[in-house]
């Protein structure tokens, strides 16, 4: 790693940077990261994985870009490039130094995550697929957002913790009762998918220095709107400024509180199938309100 690593910087900076000091960081659980300094003055940030996923960091670096092309959206870090093997190991991002927010910080926050999901395209999902955590997300399009959200985000889950982790055969069964009811279940409103982090809990967004709004290890794909506001809610809520300002800048329509709890079946789902333990009985307690 070393030898790509120092290839990739001189590729980027030129061929006399050196790394000066590597400072350990928070990278998640799936990660490692660093923190580079260079002789040339500038800051990096390295993600490292021994055994990645296949084209993990590759999709990670392309959700970045695409997240990055919004204007006055949140800043994002940019990459900077990846390892050269046939599966990539590393990736190097723009370092952006985080500060404690103040208190306006949730009204920017709302304002330009309204501006990002302004982003559209005519389909539900993405041309190519990511992850969220270490689990592969679908997004084969669809023109359709619940048999987007039904069959690539719930029935793709309910699968995966079949073969993985197992389901009781109860639970199971209300999963498909809930699927099959869905279309009653989940009205979306009539919009646009729009541009989604896809993962906007607490741990993905920052304030800079300067006190921009950052986000940053993404699932990106073209989704409704509501699924991201409704992401901020599971770990530690925002405060109720952020949503007021979001409303103000891009209302939601009726409904929301209710179809909330739905679009976070996906990862209660999906954080039983990377952790276990009680995410299932917090994911059949979300079906058990809209199915017997």
């Amino acid at each position: 790693m070393k030898q790509n690593l120092q290839r990739l910087l001189e590729s980027v900076y030129g061929a006399d940077v050196q790394i000066k000091t590597a400072k350990s960081t928070t990278g998640g659980c799936i990660n490692q990261a660093q923190v580079l300094s260079l002789s040339n003055g500038e800051h990096v940030f390295l993600k490292h994985n021994a055994s990645p996923p296949e084209n993990f960091f590759t999709a990670e670096a392309k959700g970045l870009r695409l997240l990055g092309r919004t204007k006055n959206g949140p800043r994002v870090p940019r990459p900077l490039g990846i390892s050269p093997e046939p599966n990539p190991k590393f990736l190097l991002l723009e370092y952006i130094e985080s500060s404690t927010s103040d208190n306006k910080f949730p009204t920017r926050f709302a304002r330009a995550l309204a501006e990002m999901h302004r982003e559209t395209q005519e389909q539900y999902g993405l041309d190519h697929d990511n992850y969220i955590g270490s689990t592969v997300q679908k997004n084969d399009m669809e023109p359709d957002g619940v048999t987007f959200f039904r069959d690539h985000r719930i029935r793709f889950q309910q699968e995966l913790a079949r073969n993985t982790r197992g389901l009781p055969t109860d639970v199971d069964r209300r999963l498909d009762r809930f699927c099959d009811k869905l279309e009653t279940l989940l009205d979306p409103p009539d919009e646009k998918p729009a541009l989604l982090h896809g993962d906007l809990w607490s741990g993905n967004y920052f304030s800079s220095k300067d006190q921009t709004p950052c986000i940053f290890d993404p699932a990106v794909y073209f989704g409704p709107r509501e699924a991201d506001l409704a992401m901020t809610e599971m770990f530690g809520r925002l405060p109720q400024e952020f949503y007021s300002a979001y409303h103000e800048a891009f209302p939601l329509k009726p409904g929301y509180t209710q179809r909330k709890e739905i679009y976070n079946l996906y990862h209660l789902l999906n954080h039983y199938n990377l952790f276990g333990g009680s995410y299932l009985s917090s994911a059949d307690q979300t079906v058990r309100a809209y199915v017997d």
